[in-house]
């Protein structure tokens, strides 16, 4: 399997690159050939023994993203510790190690991904193994094997041994011949990044799994994802994390967007909410199996006022990058979600107010928020 170890050895050295180490959820799917026995019992690097209970047995993949930590402390919190395994190529930070289960998984190794199934008694599969929009533009193969042929992987296995499959999709799923302001849930869809054509794709391939083998298959279609605690890198959305860094530690944000170029956005709570949400709700209530969801919409500029609020001296320019723009111009401006709204309960949370206010509240023990309030 020459061309499979060399994909996982480019994925590795990507992500301990210089600007990737932001939320890039990568791929997990190998034990690397140890056995149970093999594994001290005190160890979270091991296939664990379940709660007895009926809570599902969940396996994360690309856990170490934006979203999968997060989401591994959720699922715990509701479903018990040892029910939920978090996994990824790279090393975990000793928080996250000691915090639960985890283990090496390369979901382009088919064979051991579907032995952590077995073993493990999965019954939920959350899969976050990708490469986002900028970083896939500047390596197309390497996201095509990752995005595309990981996928591929997950589907055969969920629908093999049963497994209730959330697969996110993006606004990145959209094109420029896309209704944009708003955008419904089933429209034309021509996006022009790898990235987008990969959820495209991702999200025909569930859908079809479901109608064809009566796969369990969930999707929502993610706006921009904003979080406190995970660095920006690789994504056209990751300005409006980076101001609330920027603003901290130097008080001068350069904006890679033009101030007008509306976007979508979530704060990352609301996120993981409609992502369990969606994953409980009774199959019978749900009309389609790909949804958007939405909580904001606001441009550079208006985030930029608000951000000001809580840091008056905030020095603001603007370099467009081409690449990004290009992106985000074809990307919807507005998401329409009444179908989540009325078919699962989708309430939103947080919006742009509440997130700036919380952001700060989780970034603003610097000296510079001090000083300003």
């Amino acid at each position: 399997m020459p061309i499979v170890r060399n994909v996982s050895r480019a994925v590795s050295q990507l992500l301990q690159s210089p600007g990737c180490g932001c939320g890039i959820p990568v791929i997990p799917a190998r034990c690397i050939g140890v056995s149970p026995r093999q594994v001290a019992s005190d160890a979270s690097f091991h296939l664990v023994s379940f709660s007895n209970s009926d809570h599902p047995r969940v396996l994360i993949t690309g856990g170490l993203g934006q979203l999968g930590v997060g989401l591994a402390k959720l699922l715990r919190k509701r479903f018990g510790k040892n029910n939920v395994i978090l996994s990824d190529i790279r090393k975990p930070a000793d928080n996250v190690f000691y915090s639960g289960p985890f283990i090496y998984a390369d979901i382009l190794d088919y064979k051991n991904l579907r032995e952590i199934v077995v073993n493990n008694r999965i019954t939920w599969l959350f899969h976050y193994s990708a490469l986002l929009s900028a970083v896939g533009e500047a390596n197309v193969s390497l996201a095509r094997a990752v995005n595309i042929t990981g996928l591929h992987n997950v589907l055969d296995i969920a629908a093999e041994h049963n497994l209730r499959l959330f697969v996110p999709s993006t606004i990145g799923a959209f094109g420029p011949t896309s209704p944009r302001n708003p955008t419904p849930d089933l429209c034309i869809q021509r996006p022009r990044t790898i990235y987008g054509v990969s959820k495209v794709h991702a999200e025909l391939m569930g859908e079809y799994y479901h109608y064809r083998y009566g796969l369990d298959f969930r999707c929502l279609r993610y706006p921009g994802i904003i979080s406190a605690d995970s660095q920006p890198g690789g994504g056209t959305t990751d300005y409006a994390v980076q101001i609330f860094h920027d603003a901290i530690k130097t008080g001068k944000f350069q904006c890679y967007l033009k101030p007008d170029t509306r976007l979508p956005m979530m704060y990352i709570d609301d996120c993981l909410k409609a992502t369990l949400e969606v994953m409980e709700a009774p199959a019978e209530a749900l009309s389609m199996r790909t949804y958007n969801i939405s909580a904001m919409s606001f441009t550079p500029q208006e985030l930029v006022q608000e951000v000001q609020k809580h840091v008056p001296e905030l020095q603001v320019t603007y370099k467009v990058d081409e690449v990004r723009q290009a992106i985000a111009d074809s990307w919807p401006m507005n998401f329409d979600d009444r179908n989540a709204r009325r078919d699962w309960g989708w309430k939103h949370d947080y919006d742009l107010p509440e997130l700036v206010t919380t952001m700060f509240s989780f970034l603003g023990s610097d000296s510079r928020i001090a000083q300003v309030n």
